[in-house]
């Protein structure tokens, strides 16, 4: 190399200032100048965007996604605690009926700690320290158009400043081409990979859903008085796939003393934004104790709803000739029903995978990018299959009925969590499962297979297990 001369820096787009996004781009800024594209303007601290209405539901991110954020992002989640998020141990800081109708004692022997807040804030967290990165530039009020290039590699991203929109036919004022050694299209559910890898003459891609139809409604409340002084623990009834419809809900307290209740339904039970209907619909649960507890506290704004919210994954790992240069991460390869809170730390664990692979190779090898998309989708496939397991099971979820051995799995995980239930060692070895942080050849261990053969045998509980402080709290 000649002296003087200084080795162009590689560079990457980001589609999308989406958690993943972010979370992609804080990833790929050691390999790369990063340029993230958003079609919205971002709020200054932690305020709604439009661009995640789903932000209004209840959140959490898994033991897993607590660690990968971390890896990612060192301090970051004890900067959140820090503005009034938590880390919550699962499962004593919870408490939890399983869908089987099984509650869960709150043993405090494991190690799980999952983070808890309220989506704008850890979103405004998450923007503040990964948009301070001076490698990290923002393009907002911008729309992605296309993908540059052809089916053996893209070569950037085409993109119109202004006001958000689909079309990109006619005039192109105001649209230019950002050039990338890595495109990574982080646009989540709406996003338009797939039509635009066939506009470069590359493969259809094979997707799949699994939707049990579930509908959700979510209300702020003003925490009691008495509980604002005290952790007071999540509440969590999750619906039973055995009964139609299925119903349950989850109280989640968060910063600024308030309790996020989202209540949940499947086709045919599904809760409503009616003010009135709200907290009976809680009280008619099959354990009525989110009702109890939110009756008669101040609510705080409206009623929020969505539908949107199958299971639904599209599988890029598959495609036998993937185009260099292109990656897509996030809600945009797979999306869960939010449930089982798993969006997030996949996000994570994703955008760690993507740092991971470049770490050992770096950017511009032939081939990176198809083992990129490999590598994101392990964490997207144990998600994936925690999720469509349970969901499967809903009447006109799938075309696809479970098979023989689906079944036989979905009946086994059951009699895991009854077993995690009353044992401290099977529980620690089922959230190691729930939380991303093992596969699910975890619960095959002795830790799950010894108490589940031959004991000890606690009894299950009869009723939540709310303590009698808690619940006076809560409950004058």
């Amino acid at each position: 190399m000649a002296e003087g001369i200084v080795p162009r820096r590689p560079t990457a787009v980001v589609i999308g200032a989406s958690a993943t996004g972010l979370l992609a781009a804080a990833a790929l800024a050691d390999f790369a100048d990063v340029t993230v594209v958003e079609r919205d303007r971002l709020p200054d601290g932690p305020e709604p965007r439009r661009g995640v209405p789903q932000a209004r539901h209840a959140h959490l991110v898994w033991s897993g996604g607590v660690k990968a954020l971390d890896d990612l992002l060192p301090g970051l989640t004890g900067e959140i605690v820090a503005h009034g998020g938590r880390l919550a141990h699962i499962m004593g800081d919870m408490v939890s009926r399983a869908p089987n109708e099984v509650w869960f004692r709150r043993f405090t022997s494991t190690h799980h700690r999952n983070l808890v807040c309220s989506r704008d804030l850890l979103d405004s967290v998450l923007r503040g320290r990964v948009l301070a990165d001076e490698r990290i530039t923002l393009r907002q009020e911008t729309t992605a158009l296309r993908l540059e290039g052809d089916a053996t590699a893209v070569t950037g991203v085409r993109i119109r400043a202004g006001a958000a929109t689909d079309a990109y036919a006619g005039d192109d004022a105001g649209e230019r081409t950002l050039r990338a050694d890595l495109v990574v299209d982080a646009s989540g559910r709406g996003s338009r990979a797939p039509r635009w890898l066939t506009e470069l003459g590359g493969p259809s891609i094979t997707e799949r859903e699994v939707n049990a139809g579930v509908a959700y409604a979510t209300r702020l409340y003003r925490a009691p008085e008495a509980a604002r002084n005290i952790d007071f623990p999540l509440v969590n009834v999750q619906a039973n796939p055995a009964k139609a419809p299925g119903r349950g809900g989850i109280i989640l307290p968060i910063e600024g003393n308030r309790w996020i209740v989202t209540l949940a339904g499947t086709r045919g039970g599904e809760p409503s934004d009616d003010p009135g209907a709200f907290v009976d619909f809680a009280l008619n649960l099959d354990d009525p104790v989110i009702g109890e507890l939110v009756k008669g506290l101040e609510p705080l704004g409206e009623i929020v709803t969505t539908r949107a919210t199958a299971n639904r994954r599209r599988y890029y790992e598959r495609v036998k000739h993937w185009p260099d240069g292109f990656l897509v991460l996030g809600d945009a390869v797979a999306g869960y029903n939010p449930v089982y809170g798993h969006g997030l730390t996949v996000a994570a664990q994703c955008a760690l995978a993507v740092r991971d692979t470049l770490g050992a190779t770096g950017l511009g090898q032939p081939g990176l990018a198809r083992r990129l998309q490999r590598a994101a989708a392990r964490p997207v496939a144990a998600a994936w299959d925690l999720a469509v397991g349970q969901d499967a099971l809903y009447p006109g979820a799938t075309d696809t009925r479970p098979n023989g051995v689906e079944r036989l799995l979905a009946r086994f995980v059951d009699k895991a969590v009854e077993t995690g239930a009353r044992n401290p060692r099977a529980l620690a070895a089922l959230l190691d499962v729930m939380s991303l942080e093992r596969p699910a050849t975890r619960l095959f261990s002795p830790d799950m297979l010894i108490p589940m053969l031959i004991g000890p045998r606690r009894p299950h509980l009869q009723g939540s297990p709310l303590t009698d402080a808690e619940r006076k709290t809560a409950v004058p």
